[in-house]
């Protein structure tokens, strides 16, 4: 994978294609990617198939605690209105030594599969000090200072065009059904831009400044390039980060991986609740 030409990746990320759809009929239009202490939202897929990462040809693992690595086909919603979904527990990244085409792979299949709607969701650090922990933000928008793009390379143009506009990267019909529907549960949901950086290491206060000077509201190390190859292949996206530490400075205590599990488990039953609610007006969004 990591010297895959163009040809190359589109072939293997078939290959995962079709051996998913041996494990299930479903026809999943919309996904759902879970971040760091999110993953118990994939207990609400009804009549689920489950399949382990490291069972799908191709597909990446995760090796961070709180991914648990494993693809979840069902349906969400009622009887009368359930949607085909697919969800996918935890997520790699760069910093456990993958390429950004490893990152971005599960992606692809997706896209594959005939996913046209996207919740990527995410643990990051407040850098807005109006954003308390546990507060759930609505991406509006993302920085990309990973140093790379996930399309970098020969293009393939079964995937999408070379060049692709990213000024909508984030859905604004789908942040404003986002907001209502928080509303209507009665809790506010802001928006803000996030920032990505590689890690593992956390930010320092310095670069926590001068991420806030360059706008950034939210900053974590993931998301954007699942984000770049969703648009690339004309996927739209709905992107959530829940605040699970304020970043670096904010506030004058040192930060651990502990602590954004527990934040994700503590504000589970708003997330899931949000969720639920959002994914059948997502799916028959016209959009």
């Amino acid at each position: 994978m990591s010297n895959a030409t163009a040809n190359d990746l589109y072939t293997h990320a078939q290959s995962a294609a079709s051996y998913i759809r041996s494990k299930t009929a479903l026809q999943p239009k919309l996904a759902i990617i879970l971040g760091s202490g999110l993953g118990n939202f994939a207990s609400q897929v009804n009549d689920a198939t489950v399949i382990p990462y490291a069972d799908i040809p191709n597909f990446p693992q995760s090796t961070v605690q709180g991914h648990t690595g494993k693809l979840v086909l069902g349906t969400i919603g009622s009887p009368n209105g359930s949607v085909p979904v697919a969800v996918m527990q935890g997520r790699v990244h760069a910093y456990e030594g993958y390429t950004m085409a490893q990152v971005t792979f599960p992606m692809r299949v997706l896209g594959l599969l005939g996913v046209e709607k996207l919740i990527v969701t995410n643990a990051a650090g407040g850098i807005d000090v109006r954003y308390g922990q546990g507060a759930i933000v609505a991406i509006s928008d993302h920085i990309n200072l990973t140093g790379t793009n996930a399309a970098l390379g020969p293009n393939e143009p079964r995937f999408g065009q070379r060049f692709f506009d990213m000024s909508s990267a984030y859905s604004p019909a789908f942040r404003k059904l986002a907001v209502a529907e928080a509303a209507k549960q009665g809790w506010t949901l802001n928006e803000g831009v996030y920032l990505a950086v590689l890690g593992p290491s956390y930010e320092t206060p310095a670069e926590i400044r001068a991420f806030r000077a360059l706008g950034a509201d939210l900053v974590g190390m993931s998301t954007v390039h699942e984000v770049i190859v969703a648009r690339h292949m004309g996927i739209q996206v709905l992107g959530l980060s829940v605040v699970t530490n304020m970043a670096a400075g904010v506030l004058d205590q040192p930060i651990n991986h502990e602590e954004v599990m527990e934040i994700g488990q503590r504000i589970e039953g708003q997330f899931t609740g949000l969720l639920t609610a959002l994914i059948p007006q997502l799916a028959t969004h016209a959009g």
